[in-house]
């Protein structure tokens, strides 16, 4: 780095930190709000945490989906506001919101009504029926979940997170006395078990829009960019544009989620011991791959509105540190869990059975966690770039052709036991994420050679 740049660098980073710190506690609230969940249904039972997780893996795809979807609104609103289109920006959170309450009353049937989905895993009767009690609570929460997204992505798109992150932050802490009351049956509530613990992820869903709407409409800084007070008709085109930025991505996350989740559901056939102890992998993977999430969201609305000014040293300037520091992050993290796999899974489980095969996976959680560093820096560029249909067809290649046949091949039909079976699908999981992250980053250098989109 030659040192008369150092003052740019040095900027853009704080820039860039300014974004990704408030969205970084959002994101480890949300992502604790499930490592809650995880420990407390564990500590009832292990029958529960079973059935906690699989019914997880069923609604997270879904509701992925649809964040995904208003991450369109993101992209369009990042690179307004670096062309200076106050009323644009104003004019599409109506919108937005339309597009989200749409998404959020088909994702809570789906998740209702998902009993047929659960009788195709062939589950013991007892772990079937807590998951669709799960399942069916949380649906209940689902709408509200749509609308804080919308709600989160208009203020992403202009580089305010603050309030973002305060509602997740109360959300979580929120969470916590909810599930002690409703999984165990405290201060006269009944005792749900997992049910319960849908029950409270479903209350902590609805506290979202309450709190961020009021932070919103309270804040000095967002009021130039928030329309007036009103009912807005839907208006079609710009509902279609959001969907046509904003589709792609949420197909990605649909289906890389689902291909954890199938991953998941295949592992609970092995038995409980190996869904569990894969439940809390992907738990801890999630807490630590939450901080890289976070900064290559903030380099999207960096680069985003750099394209929007018509300026590529910006632009250059934004994907190089975003991408230095996503790297260092990710090293970090594979350096922790590395080192320290046996008191983290011991804050999860006393089963010694669990907490043996968890340390393994954890393992392997620290490579697939530096590996996929350099797949989320360039991902998240090409996504300002309003490229997002790329992204969508690697994924395609690389998860659904590489990881779910070699996981198959690796932890059914190869493997002797349920740890090898488990690991086996570890390791499909890394082949993807490996052959997705050299692809991403050959179109990222592909893209960076033209020039800069006309927005």
């Amino acid at each position: 780095m030659p040192l008369k740049r150092l003052p740019a660098y040095l900027g853009e980073s704080r820039a860039l930190l300014a974004i990704a710190g408030p969205m970084m506690i959002a994101q480890l609230a949300q992502i604790g709000t499930g490592v809650v969940d995880t420990i407390m249904a564990g500590r009832y039972s292990a029958m529960d945490l079973a059935a906690v997780a699989i019914g997880y893996n069923i609604w997270l795809p879904i509701y992925l989906l649809f964040i995904g979807v208003m991450l369109g609104a993101t992209t369009i609103i990042a690179q307004d506001f670096g062309a200076g289109r106050i009323q644009r920006i104003r004019d599409s959170l109506p919108q937005a919101l339309w597009l989200a309450l749409a998404l959020g009353l088909i994702a809570g049937p789906l998740c209702y009504f998902a009993e047929p989905l659960l009788t195709l895993l062939d589950l013991d009767d007892a772990t079937h029926t807590k998951s669709l009690a799960y399942l069916q609570a949380t649906a209940f929460g689902m709408p509200a979940a749509a609308v804080f997204q919308a709600l989160r992505c208009h203020t992403q798109g202009i580089g305010i997170m603050r309030p973002f992150a305060v509602a997740s932050v109360l959300g979580f802490i929120a969470n916590i006395p909810l599930n002690y009351a409703f999984i165990y049956g405290k201060w006269g509530f009944p005792e749900l078990g997992a049910a319960g613990c849908g029950w409270a992820t479903a209350i902590s869903m609805w506290l979202g829009p309450v709190l961020i709407s009021f932070y919103m409409t309270r804040a000095e800084t967002l009021k130039p960019y928030l329309p007036a007070l009103k009912l807005v008709a839907p208006d079609i085109r710009t509902i279609k544009e959001i969907m046509r930025l904003g589709l792609p991505m949420g197909l990605t996350f649909f289906l890389e989620i689902s291909v954890f989740s199938i991953v998941a559901l295949c592992i609970a056939t092995l038995g409980n011991t190996a869904m569990a102890s894969h439940q809390i992998a992907i738990n801890v993977w999630d807490v630590v791959f939450m901080p890289l999430i976070s900064i290559g969201s903030a380099m999207a609305t960096r680069v985003g509105h750099a394209i929007g000014g018509g300026d590529k040293a910006k632009v250059n300037l934004a994907i190089i540190c975003g991408t230095s520091m996503t790297l260092l992050v990710g090293l970090m993290c594979m350096v922790i869990l590395l080192a320290a796999p046996g008191p983290i899974v011991k804050a999860y489980t006393t089963d010694t059975a669990i907490h043996s095969m968890a340390i393994t996976l954890i393992r392997l959680a620290a490579l697939f966690i530096m590996l996929d560093a350099g797949q989320v820096a360039a991902s998240f560029s090409l996504r300002a770039f309003k490229d997002t249909r790329f992204p969508f067809v690697v994924l395609c290649i690389a998860y659904w052709l590489i990881t779910l046949p070699l996981g198959y091949w690796l932890g059914i039909v190869a493997a002797d036991n349920a740890l090898d079976g488990t690991v086996g699908f570890w390791k499909s999981m890394i082949a993807g994420i490996f052959v997705s992250g050299v692809l991403v980053i050959w179109r990222l250098y592909y893209r960076l050679q033209k020039p800069l989109p006309v927005s």
